[in-house]
């Protein structure tokens, strides 16, 4: 989803009253960012409150590529990384996922050796379908086994959209909240739904039902669906003891748009690029009888900082033998603090970008190359910026173009090279940034090798089902990267 999807943010058709209710009744954030702009290097950030580069969540073939994790990737998420389930855990939390894992699909990578108990979701999103002999369909997974494969078992319409997952996931949701309730044990719930992931899809009571389409459909549901675990958690009389946050992963996929894409309002290009309209998220704090209703926060936040700030409401310290890049947001959500921190956006092993207030310096330009542009790929439709979304990957390290994002969130407008304002900001971020790479010890990146044998052949409870399939011979190489 992206920033401008929320009628809350702006989306006309006024399609998320759940989501509205939850801003107006807790802290909307408004410069909230993800640390990636794609989905699993995000999302080990957000677990382990650390860049991708510091956790391996990045590739180092080919410069500045991005680098999403197919089927054939080998690798995953390290043992050396800590993860937020695995030390709430050490606190008497019970954690769950619920839905999209994707940091890693092999035995090792299973996110129940990773400090969740249960698990009811997928290692990947829900591509396909594949024909289960060039490549297996993606499992659904029950915990430690797979229950099934998306378009066997699980099934996606991709000539309607139509699919109950996200029904599923919403009362795999309700039930796990009600079960801790119970037994007045805390919980960690970790509800990843992936419906406006293209191919998008809504389950049947939804579809048709937006001004926006099928991805309009589906964003309709998920916001339902936050409804009811809102309702759900207020009904249980748990709400004011259970901090509830919502954000999204990358912004919207505009390649994806018009008919399953969504809006990162006014902000440049999306998903696959580190302008401001792939890494800026929709991003709401709701707890309450402790966060005042219909706050908003200017605060430079990012997905690390659930990391932190889930430690610091269950009382545990992070660790300290390792850079943790996520703050502890309590101060600014109880109190109203604002703390002064930059952003760093990475796209794979390359520093892109930074920003420190309002200003953004970018140190590289590059939305996607001339190749895929004629092929009719195109990662920002209709938004060409002569000089910024360049199809080549442009060096900017010694001169970086800069943006006063209050002035101009579109980034469109560069300030002159010979400005005073041009001159303080960049001296001030540049000083940011040799401080940063001075203490950056770079994670083994876990997303160079692929190898068609490791795929989703034959996962753990394929032989109950009579869903095993026949790997073939082991041929390990270097990924290739088409972005």
């Amino acid at each position: 989803m992206g920033w401008g999807d929320l009628g809350v943010f702006g989306e006309p058709s006024k399609e998320t009253p759940n989501l509205d209710q939850m801003a107006a009744e807790g802290m909307l954030f408004l410069d909230f960012y993800t640390a990636s702009p794609l989905c699993s290097p995000s999302r080990a950030a957000l677990l382990t409150g650390r860049l991708p580069v510091r956790n391996g969540f990045y590739t180092t073939n080919g410069h500045a590529r991005n680098a999403y994790t197919p089927q054939d990737i080998v690798g995953g998420i390290p043992d050396s990384e800590l993860l937020l389930p695995e030390l709430l855990k050490k606190a008497g939390y019970t954690n769950k996922i619920i839905g999209k894992w994707h940091l890693g699909h092999r035995p090792q990578f299973h996110p129940l050796r990773h400090g969740f108990e249960e698990w009811f979701g997928s290692p990947n999103c829900h591509f396909g379908p594949y024909d289960s002999r060039e490549r297996p369909n993606i499992p659904v997974y029950r915990d430690w086994e797979m229950v099934g494969r998306y378009y066997e078992d699980f099934k996606i319409d991709l000539k309607t959209g139509e699919a109950n997952l996200t029904q599923l996931y919403l009362q795999e949701a309700l039930d796990f909240i009600s079960k801790q309730q119970a037994s007045q044990q805390p919980f960690f719930l970790y509800w990843a739904i992936d419906a406006t992931h293209a191919p998008v899809y809504a389950s049947k009571q939804f579809l048709g039902t937006s001004q926006r389409g099928l991805y309009g459909d589906a964003v309709r549901e998920i916001d339902d669906s936050i409804g009811k675990i809102l309702k759900h958690l207020q009904q249980l009389g748990i709400s004011e003891n259970t901090f509830v946050f919502f954000t999204s992963d990358n912004g919207a996929a505009l390649i994806s748009a018009p008919r399953q894409g969504g809006s990162n309002g006014p902000f440049l290009c999306g998903k696959q690029t580190t302008f401001e309209g792939g890494m800026r998220e929709p991003a709401i704090a709701w707890w309450p009888g402790h966060i005042p209703a219909g706050g908003v926060s200017h605060q430079l936040g990012s997905v690390m900082d659930l990391f932190s700030t889930s430690l610091s409401l269950a009382g545990v310290q992070p660790p300290s033998d390792r850079q943790i890049d996520g703050i502890d947001l309590l101060p600014v959500i109880l109190q109203g603090k604002l703390i002064d921190r930059p952003i760093f956006y990475y796209r794979g092993n390359e520093l892109m970008a930074v920003r420190a207030g309002l200003y953004k310096a970018h140190y590289w330009t590059w939305s996607n190359s001339w190749e895929e542009h004629s092929k009719g790929i195109d990662f920002c439709p209709g938004q060409s910026v002569a000089g910024v979304t360049t199809h080549t990957q442009e060096e900017h390290t010694y001169l970086p173009l800069l943006f006063h994002l209050g002035r101009d969130p579109g980034e469109k407008y560069p300030l002159s090279f010979a400005s005073d304002e041009y001159q303080r900001a960049v001296e001030h971020i540049s000083g940011l940034v040799q401080q940063h790479k001075a203490t950056l010890v770079p994670g083994q990146p876990q997303l160079n090798v692929c190898d068609q044998a490791v795929m989703n052949w034959s996962p753990p409870g394929c032989e109950k089902l009579g869903k095993c399939l026949k790997a073939p011979e082991s041929d390990p190489k270097k990924c290739s990267w088409p972005h």
